[in-house]
């Protein structure tokens, strides 16, 4: 009962994603972004994000990174009114967009959040779930990120990372933290992420890569 509840909201959310991609688009023109981020991408990574972190009406989330915020906003309408979706970014231009709209649209359940280099500047145990999206290869201090993170999580609370591999051979030989966005070099494996959460004090709940994508997700502990 539950599941069948909050699916039509999860596809009226996706349907609006797609749309909104080939409304914006000129006409005759194909979107798309970096690492195929389309309108039919964020649509899809909204629904496995949404799924990973059992977000629903009143959930409290995060987005690390939101950049544009096109998943702040999906996100925001799958945990409606009563809930809250916390929306990170470094850039200032970015996050000053991002409150802009919030405040354009009415959306009091967006809360913009300037990140820093190596915290996430959420407020401990705010959130339910915490996602990101090509994100985490950037972090210079994976340790003291993910020990943010792990701060801001309610016990039991979710962290979803979607993320790629290094370009094939230099999968096998992954920079380090600070590198990882360098030419040939740019990404990380799913290993080494669950590596990194672990030592941070996170449980895997699941781990794997198809192609080049990686999807991780970890747990606070309960107690």
């Amino acid at each position: 009962m539950k599941t069948t509840s909050r699916r039509p909201l999860l596809l009226s959310v996706i349907s609006v994603l797609a749309l909104a991609g080939a409304a914006l688009a000129p006409a005759g023109s194909i979107v798309t972004v970096v690492h195929g981020q389309n309108a039919q991408q964020n649509a899809a990574d909204l629904e496995r994000l949404t799924r990973a972190l059992d977000a629903r009406s009143g959930s409290a989330i995060g987005e690390i990174g939101a950049g544009g915020g096109e998943l702040t906003f999906a996100m925001s309408r799958v945990v409606g009114a009563s809930g809250r979706v916390y929306s990170n970014e470094l850039n200032k231009d970015s996050l000053a967009a991002i409150r802009k709209r919030a405040t354009d649209d009415h959306l009091e359940n967006v809360i913009p959040v300037e990140g820093k280099d190596d915290v996430a500047n959420l407020p401990e145990g705010c959130c339910d779930g915490i996602f990101m999206r090509n994100v985490y290869h950037h972090f210079g201090d994976p340790p003291s990120m993910n020990a943010s993170l792990l701060r801001a999580l309610k016990p039991g609370g979710r962290l979803a990372i979607i993320d790629f591999t290094p370009p094939p051979p230099s999968a096998s030989t992954e920079n380090p933290p600070g590198h990882r966005g360098e030419d040939n070099h740019h990404g990380i494996t799913a290993a080494t992420l669950e590596k990194e959460l672990k030592a941070a004090g996170f449980e895997i709940v699941s781990s794997g890569d198809a192609g080049r994508d990686v999807f991780v997700v970890a747990r606070r502990p309960s107690v």
